[in-house]
């Protein structure tokens, strides 16, 4: 339990720095839905940003868990960073430039002809974030909370106070004067270009603001750690990539198989994306599990307990999600007032829930993969995340074309869904770890059945108040339930908390 609280402390430092960057982030969502309102701005934005992960990966190559699992290594410890910095710069140099030259067909396919340039700025986002990457994993692994969250949520400032600029202050002061000298920066066209403008600005923040770390690396190469590491990274960046399938490419799929043209099809990205966006608390939540728990996981590796502590963290990580389910839920309509300004992008809230739930299957598989992470079977990752790519690519082939954005949904839900499944049943082969797999699906299966009874009072019962008041109660009453169901394992949490303050 000790070690789960660990765990849990460095989620909290280095998960709520990302979960406040991050929310600082989305909370651009109903800005940008208010100011690119009536427009296609929204849908052109999101087509960019879901091709950029995709570069993001190529370049970063799985470096990060790479740097995690290598410094395990006292052998190599000495020459990780050197190694991994100095070849990541390598692959920055070229991809980026790479992605420049050939900035036109890139645009072409994703659906944005017209604006070649998009993937020019993308390129300078992708370029810095890289450079960043390797230097925020030296913060978290020698434990360096404050940094970390001052960075990080530095670089989101930076980003809000960009587009706030670009796409308020410029046109209301043009508006004013005429001949003021913002007009030489500034075109009422470009639209959701200064949205990636203020990303490229953010990213040169993070990376000078990371200058020292940056610059701790020699530029060398230890040739023997290169190529166990380009082995071990290789099956996690082609999980990776087709991670991206699944989490962002059904965007680019939507704009080229709706069965509507034009800007009609670009809008329809826009709602779906404005929509994803409320599955915020489950992916802010999992991300910053993710940043707390990859170098968790490797360290406890080393001890005996190590299946038993992997198993209560999965217990209290799927009763967090289900909270967190039923708290957007049960309350998406005071969460569409807050993040989506554009009513015509309510049409497609009935996405929400099977994404809420598309989400938490995402996250119960980030922690199933720790058996092929650790048992250096990462080639198990990429067949699992391939299959699930797989799945993507199928079902929204197949059905986009008669139900839009509805088949991305239910895609994302199947796709991770059967991933969480395949994890499960070959790392027990592999690596067994007792979770408590029977309550963890009743608790999800509880949480669908309370949604499922709130969404058929609410059509029923016009009542705004009515309807919060069941939703509260629900929400109350699960919570109690597993309290009591796991009073022990929280007694023993709180107990140990009590000891270390």
């Amino acid at each position: 339990m000790a070690s789960i609280k660990k765990l849990a402390s460095q989620t909290v430092w280095y998960g709520a720095s990302t979960i406040f960057a991050r929310f600082l982030f989305y909370m651009l969502t109903p800005y940008l839905t208010h100011k690119f309102r009536g427009t296609v701005e929204y849908g052109k934005m999101s087509l960019v940003f879901a091709i950029i992960p995709f570069l993001y990966t190529l370049i970063l190559f799985a470096f990060e868990t790479a740097y995690f699992r290598f410094m395990q290594r006292k052998e190599y410890a000495a020459d990780v960073y050197n190694t991994l910095s100095t070849s990541l710069l390598m692959s920055t140099i070229v991809i980026s430039t790479l992605t420049v030259v050939f900035n036109v067909p890139i645009a072409h396919f994703i659906g944005l002809s017209t604006h070649p340039e998009y993937i020019t700025l993308s390129a300078l986002i992708i370029g810095l974030d890289a450079l960043s990457a390797l230097p925020f994993a030296k913060l978290r692994y020698e434990n360096r909370p404050i940094k970390f969250a001052v960075v990080r949520v530095g670089g989101i400032l930076v980003n809000i106070a960009t587009v706030y600029f670009f796409l308020t202050v410029c046109p209301e002061t043009i508006h004013k004067n005429p001949n003021t000298v913002l007009r030489l920066i500034y075109s009422p066209g470009f639209g959701a270009g200064y949205v990636l403008i203020a990303n490229i600005a953010a990213s040169f923040f993070q990376w000078a603001a990371l200058w020292k770390e940056f610059t701790s690396m020699r530029l060398s190469i230890n040739k023997t750690l290169w190529k166990e590491v380009i082995i071990y990274a290789l099956p996690l960046t082609i999980a990776g990539f087709a991670g991206m399938i699944n989490e962002t490419f059904d965007r680019v799929m939507l704009e080229k198989w709706t069965p509507l043209k034009g800007d009609a099809a670009t809008f329809e990205v826009g709602v779906y994306s404005a929509c994803y966006k409320l599955s915020i608390l489950i992916t802010l939540f999992v991300q910053a599990f993710r940043m707390g728990a990859e170098p968790f996981f490797f360290k406890q590796s080393t001890e005996d307990n190590a299946p038993k502590v992997y198993a209560r963290v999965m217990k209290f990580f799927v009763i967090t999600i289900c909270l967190m389910f039923l708290l957007v839920s049960l309350y998406l309509d005071v969460w569409k007032d807050i993040f989506i300004r554009d009513e015509k992008m309510w049409e497609g809230l009935k996405v929400v829930p099977i994404l809420l739930f598309a989400n938490m299957f995402l996250g119960i598989y980030y922690n199933l993969s720790i058996w092929y992470r650790l048992s250096k079977k990462t080639t198990a990752g990429a067949y699992i995340t391939l299959i699930g790519a797989g799945i993507t690519l199928v079902i929204n082939f197949l059905f986009i074309p008669s139900f839009s954005y509805m088949a991305c949904a239910w895609a994302t839900f199947l796709c991770y869904g059967s991933m969480m499944l395949i994890s499960f049943v070959w790392g027990q082969k592999t690596y067994p770890v007792p979770y408590a797999w029977k309550k963890l699906v009743a608790y999800m299966v509880i949480v669908a059945l309370l949604y499922g009874i709130h969404h058929v009072m609410t059509r029923i019962w016009h009542n705004t108040a009515l309807n919060y008041t069941i939703a509260t109660l629900f929400l109350t009453l699960f919570a109690l339930f597993v309290y009591r169901i796991e009073k022990k394992e929280f007694d023993n949490l709180f107990r140990i908390r009590r000891k270390l303050t």
